[in-house]
């Protein structure tokens, strides 16, 4: 079932309900009032007959008779007179007798004065009398045709208003309805346009500020994400496509020299060492691919656990001395005094942050004229720093701006070899973990890497 029926079902229905909840209160209404005017007629009706008897001003075989022609024609009102002693001084009509009284109900309304009461559709009511200084039991009953005739009337003048009127509400919720929902059908038409090859388009917004703006705004800014993301998967292709065919261009080339004629032992041994210097640069740009995609993982779905970050940095030192026994790296600990391990600790994955820090003090290295890092730790508030500085030729405002770009290289991509995924992978690492990184660097003045991470 469509929204647009959906919604006319749900606002007949409860429209519906409502309406015949009103139309209801109508009825009992007339019906209270009827009620309540035909009593205050009967006792009028009871009062008056009584007087007429009790006054001797009509005779009573008159009264009947008029009684007993007039209910031929119109609903008589049926009236008995008695004392307070149960005896019957007059009635209309002692044959057919509506409301039957008893003595019991005599000295009912002897002591509780007035009643009012039904019998088989009769209303009736009982009354004490005044007249003459005694105190008399009038009775009186009739059935209302006049009444219940309009009552019923308007019952069924309620009815046929319902029928029509629910009928004109369905349609008209049913127009309103699809008036309501034609932006969202203008939405989905042109969601249905947006593919692959046209997610630059976006969805019309008229009302920015009603729940079909707000609904048409998220979904462009979800457009916007998914476009940014789709360029930046064809850019990394791209970039990986040529890092990895530089390599292989290399090595093939080096092979098909070698093999269009003999050579010797050290020509050979040469070769190979070619070979394998390529082979190595692919297999240091397939890890960093490596890293890349895990640094890319949600943070609840990596392992996660208590790390000082001091003893981190001094098995990373250890790590890039062995790999690389000409860098030089010098740790440097704040002189905060704390015997609370807590400043230095922080919760991480301790494999991706050995990468980050390592990529970075690397770089240090690299790009410093005697291949040295200098890295401070310390601690403020709730964050853990570790500064990582060099004295090389620093950094440009456009190579600082770019630093972190995945396949970015700097002016200096001659001094050393890389493929431009370290600092992005880095940041991508330091970003997982909720933390900060920044670059502080000006040309001829070196470089420093500034990483704040949350303490416990």
């Amino acid at each position: 079932m469509k929204i647009r029926t959906a919604l006319t079902l749900k606002n007949s229905l409860v429209t519906a309900a409502v309406f015949a909840l009103c139309l209801s209160l109508v009825y009992v209404a007339s019906e209270h009032i009827r009620s309540k005017t035909f009593f205050h007629d009967l006792r009028s009706e009871a009062v008056t007959k009584a007087h007429l008897f009790l006054g001797g001003q009509v005779d009573s075989e008159v009264m009947q008779s008029i009684y007993l022609n007039n209910r031929k024609f119109i609903n008589e009102v049926e009236v008995a007179v008695y004392d307070t002693s149960f005896l019957m001084l007059y009635h209309d009509a002692v044959q057919n007798d509506i409301i039957k009284e008893d003595s019991a109900m005599i000295q009912t309304i002897v002591t509780d004065g007035d009643m009012e009461f039904y019998v088989d559709g009769y209303q009736c009511i009982g009354m004490l009398y005044d007249y003459g200084g005694r105190k008399y039991v009038v009775t009186a009953a009739a059935y209302d045709g006049y009444g219940y005739d309009n009552l019923s009337s308007l019952l069924n003048a309620l009815i046929v208003l319902f029928v029509v009127g629910l009928s004109l509400l369905f349609v008209s919720g049913y127009y309103l309805s699809r008036a309501a929902l034609k932006p969202i059908r203008d939405i989905v038409a042109e969601a249905e346009n947006i593919t692959a090859t046209s997610i630059s388009r976006r969805l019309p917004v008229k009302n920015e500020k009603d729940e079909l703006g707000e609904l048409a705004t998220t979904f462009n800014d979800l457009l916007s994400r998914l476009e940014e993301s789709f360029n930046s998967q064809k850019m990394f292709v791209s970039n990986v496509s040529h890092e990895l065919r530089t390599p292989l261009a290399a090595l093939m080339a080096e092979l098909g020299i070698t093999l269009q004629k003999e050579r010797t032992p050290q020509q050979y041994r040469d070769a190979l060492d070619n070979v394998m210097n390529d082979a190595r640069r692919m297999n240091s740009l397939i890890d960093g691919l490596l890293n890349l995609a895990k640094a890319d993982y949600g943070k609840e779905q990596i392992s996660m656990q208590e790390i000082r970050l001091d003893e981190l940095l001094l098995d990373v030192r250890e790590c890039i001395l062995r790999a690389h026994p000409e860098y030089k790296i010098e740790l440097v600990f704040d002189e905060q005094e704390t015997d609370d391990d807590r400043f230095v600790t922080v919760s991480g994955n301790s494999y991706l942050l050995s990468i980050a820090f390592s990529n970075l003090i690397e770089n240090n290295c690299k790009y410093s004229p005697d291949r040295t890092s200098f890295v401070q730790i310390s601690f403020w508030d709730k964050w853990t720093v570790v500064r990582m500085s060099d004295n090389g030729a620093g950094l440009s405002d456009d190579e600082r701006q770019n630093m972190f770009k995945l396949f970015y290289r700097g002016k200096q991509e001659h001094v050393a070899a890389g493929h431009g995924i370290g600092m992005a992978l880095a940041q991508k690492i330091i970003n997982l973990h909720q933390g900060k990184i920044n670059v502080l660097s000006d040309e001829g003045k070196g470089t420093t890497f500034v990483v704040e991470m949350e303490h416990l």
